[in-house]
């Protein structure tokens, strides 16, 4: 027993350092022996030169730009949730915006996180890497127990180590992590024990709810030796009386159609609509305001959230630019601007998902 586990941790550790993808299925498209792909093309794997490039015209234009409503630094109002009312509500659709691209979800009695980040810095340490520029509305342990938890990725924006932590010992119990393939490795290695893993257009039931993975154009890294190693993704979360999409984080591409032809539609889908500038280095990756709306109808959308915007300063635009950007967007596609709002941080809607107030008063 001991020569066996010995040779599996040999392999192991082969298989990192070689590169090997140890979820490869030749059968699937998207799978490579060392990494994953877009279904839509390649990994996106920027050259250097680039980086460098984008860096530069940063540094010559004095960017990041200061922001375009706020004079005095970035003055989102924060709403204080109704914090007695998310933890005794198990019958209600709700959604709650915590900053960037976590939600809070209830939905089919169980209350659900989107891409948990509770954390000052998107950053593996807290002294280092973009800070949050809005206020957390509420701290997790405020919140509900969590039930279930959708990542959709492994950057760190997204995939926060320190709250997966408070996650897993939050009392109750653990939640279900709904994880990508490679990034539920990650998780049972820091301790998770209720991991489910997918890869794109698997599906399940997972505590009553019916889990699909779907495919998003993206990537994925955490250290300087893992890019692509780990998948990426949306989730399709669908309860007897409510859907919802969760695009996490993606450029534009032809998978958003075939979604919304595989499903017919959802109730609520949340799409990112900022940290999109400047477009020739950010295209590939994330969408802008005027691609969340082709989302939106691609995936035949009823309602869309915006996320990804207002919280960390990541990109060149101002981080309050989807305020107008995303508006004149809908405007320009004839597409009602009640169909797809923004939120204020810590702001709860109930379905149906009516306007209630401006996200920028």
């Amino acid at each position: 027993m001991g020569l066996r586990r010995a040779t599996v941790a040999a392999l192991c550790l082969l298989a990192a350092c070689t590169g090997i993808n140890p979820d490869y299925d030749p059968t699937r498209t998207h799978h490579r022996p060392d990494r994953f792909v877009n279904l839509s093309g390649g990994p996106i794997d920027k050259p250097l030169s680039d980086l460098l490039r984008w860096w530069w015209e940063r540094s010559r234009d004095g960017l990041p730009k200061p922001p375009s409503a706020f004079v005095d630094g970035y003055r989102f109002p924060v709403d204080q949730p109704d914090l007695a009312w998310l933890r005794a509500n198990r019958d209600r659709v709700s959604v709650t915006w915590i900053g960037h691209a976590t939600l809070l979800v209830q939905m089919g009695g169980l209350n659900i996180l989107t891409d948990p980040h509770f954390s000052q810095r998107a950053f593996p340490v807290q002294w280092l890497g973009p800070r949050r520029k809005t206020p957390l509305p509420a701290e997790l342990a405020q919140l509900p127990r969590i039930d279930l938890v959708a990542i959709s990725h492994s950057h760190f924006d997204h995939l926060d180590r320190d709250t997966v932590h408070a996650l897993i010992a939050q009392a109750g119990g653990q939640p279900v992590f709904l994880a990508p393939l490679g990034v539920h490795r990650w998780l049972r290695d820091e301790g998770a024990a209720r991991v489910e893993a997918f890869d794109w257009w698997q599906s399940r039931q997972v505590l009553g709810l019916r889990v699909d993975f779907v495919p998003v154009h993206h990537w994925s890294q955490r250290s300087a030796l893992d890019r692509n190693r780990t998948l990426w993704g949306g989730w399709v979360l669908r309860a007897p009386d409510f859907s919802f999409l969760f695009v996490g984080d993606t450029g534009y591409s032809p998978d958003f159609a075939e979604i919304g032809a595989r499903f017919g539609g959802v109730d609520l889908a949340a799409i990112p609509v900022g940290a999109y500038e400047p477009r020739w280095f950010m295209k590939d990756q994330h969408i802008d305001p005027a691609e969340a709306v082709r989302i939106h109808r691609d995936v035949r959308a009823r309602r869309s959230v915006g996320i990804h915007w207002g919280t960390f300063e990541l990109t060149d635009e101002p981080l309050d630019a989807p305020l107008g950007a995303l508006p004149a967007a809908l405007d320009a596609a004839g597409v009602p601007r009640g169909d797809f709002f923004l939120m204020r941080h810590g702001e709860t809607r109930r379905l149906p998902f009516q306007p209630t107030q401006d996200p920028k008063q």
